[in-house]
């Protein structure tokens, strides 16, 4: 037995996910290929969107289009990868020498280790940090408070302090301005 690495496998545009599925099913499936596969992963980063002053967490897939495979080959498991998983086209491949039929043949390459550290390193701190939040207020824009003492009251955004998702907006009180850090929740566009 040979030893396991990891390789990238090419699927259909929006598809990660799907691909990922059946794979595992059909490793599920095949006692040979389970001694073959470690493990099938879809790289993902979490974020907290905000729209209209509501926060929904949402993964985003970092490499659109290519799903991670830990595996030792073998002549099965290229196969079933190359034709037996809709949404998969294969692996990330290079050419190698011309064979008998005078084509070059198509080899897969597996990512350097320290590559594959990284990125799996990048899975581990996302699901222990909290999500990223990703903003769509700008500064000068007008927004209304939704919620706390000063609900009602119409203002504009003076900064954006994303990493503690807060806002900083002035409201006119009583004929005077007046600086109000919010947070992203407590607020919606006018």
């Amino acid at each position: 037995m040979g030893d396991k690495k990891w390789y990238v496998l090419r699927t259909a545009g929006s598809k990660e996910k799907k691909a990922k599925e059946y794979l595992e099913k059909e490793i599920e499936r095949d006692k040979n290929l389970q001694s073959l596969v470690d493990q099938v992963l879809v790289p993902v980063k979490k974020e907290i969107v905000t729209k209209n002053g509501k926060r929904k967490e949402v993964e985003k897939v970092l490499f659109p289009g290519y799903v991670l495979i830990h595996a030792e080959l073998s002549p099965e498991l290229e196969f079933v990868i190359r034709n037996g998983i809709p949404g998969m086209s294969g692996f990330l491949t290079e050419k190698t020498g011309k064979t008998t039929s005078g084509v070059a043949e198509r080899v897969p390459v597996p990512i350097r280790e320290e590559e594959a550290q990284r990125i799996l390193g990048q899975q581990d701190e996302n699901a222990v940090s909290a999500a990223e939040t990703e903003v769509d207020f700008k500064v000068g824009e007008g927004v209304r408070i939704t919620d706390g003492p000063f609900n009602g009251f119409n203002g504009t955004i003076e900064e954006i302090i994303e990493d503690r998702s807060k806002l900083k907006v002035v409201v006119v009180i009583f004929g005077r301005k007046t600086l109000l850090e919010l947070s992203f929740t407590q607020v919606t566009k006018e």
